[in-house]
């Protein structure tokens, strides 16, 4: 059953997401060569609940961390470790955060230093395919459209698009329906309708699109462990188009404060390419 929100629960949707934006900023700061992920969720942690806020992930599900750190080709779902990020490394850092008993929950993939060619091509096609999915989520389209426009793009470049795991309707639950997958055709699904507020998070593997799941119960892994790249924005259907209520201007900001490449790029951008 889909919970349509009203105007006033979407705002409170939007500060919640906008609490994880914040910290995904902090995280983009710090993140490089010789840090932590164990370092970065200890400060991740600390930030969200100093803006009156509850770390979303933080035993959810038994989960032990605020955030996911999922590195190289570890899709999603990456538990953090003492192990230093190297030079090369990309990291999907997933955040979440509980404000006014509404989620938000984002994501974003870094690169650690110089990274090979083909792989910053695989950040820079799915942070693409993100934006060309949320173009979709419009009064009169299907959830169809929003799948299929991830997976034209990122097949076009011969990647691969993990089946296993989608995108979810979001509220005063983590996960609520719809499920929104990363692939599908045009027409199908459920009609997208005012008020639907929904996290789309491409998932797309350099290599093979099979996955598997470690043996810790939660980190997700390439089977043929190649990198995999991951971005996620939560999206409500407003007036009839998409609103989207997260933002990476805190993490290119940073990144770009540091002399790094922070591939910008909006909806607008994208989808007129």
């Amino acid at each position: 059953m889909i919970h349509y929100k009203t105007a006033e629960q979407i705002e409170l949707m939007r500060a919640a997401a906008q609490v994880v934006s914040r910290t995904l900023g902090l995280v983009a700061e710090r993140i490089g060569p010789g840090v932590t992920s164990l370092e970065l969720d200890k400060m991740a942690e600390e930030y969200i609940r100093d803006q009156g806020a509850v770390p979303a992930f933080l035993g959810f599900g038994g989960f032990p961390n605020t955030l996911c750190m999922s590195v190289n080709e570890q899709v999603v779902h990456g538990i953090p470790c003492n192990t230093p990020f190297k030079e090369g490394d990309i990291v999907s850092v997933d955040c979440g955060a509980i404000l006014n008993d509404y989620y938000g929950d984002h994501a974003y993939t870094f690169a650690i230093g110089d990274i090979a060619p083909e792989v910053k091509k695989l950040l820079r096609v799915t942070k693409e395919s993100l934006y060309l999915g949320i173009h979709e989520a419009r009064v009169g389209r299907r959830l169809g459209d929003i799948g299929a426009a991830i997976q034209e793009h990122a097949e076009r470049e011969g990647y691969g698009i993990v089946r296993e795991l989608v995108g979810h309707g979001l509220g005063t639950s983590m996960h609520e329906d719809p499920q929104v997958p990363n692939y599908g055709k045009r027409g199908r699904g459920k009609k997208i309708q005012e008020g639907l507020v929904i996290a789309i998070e491409p998932m797309v593997n350099l290599g093979t699109k099979d996955v598997l799941q470690l043996e810790d119960g939660w980190t997700i892994v390439t089977a043929d462990r190649m990198p995999s790249a991951h971005f996620e924005h939560d999206v409500a259907v407003v007036n009839g188009q998409p609103d989207i209520l997260s933002t990476f201007d805190y993490v290119e900001d940073a990144l770009e404060k540091r002399g790094i490449d922070a591939m910008r790029m909006s909806l607008q951008s994208v989808v007129a390419e």
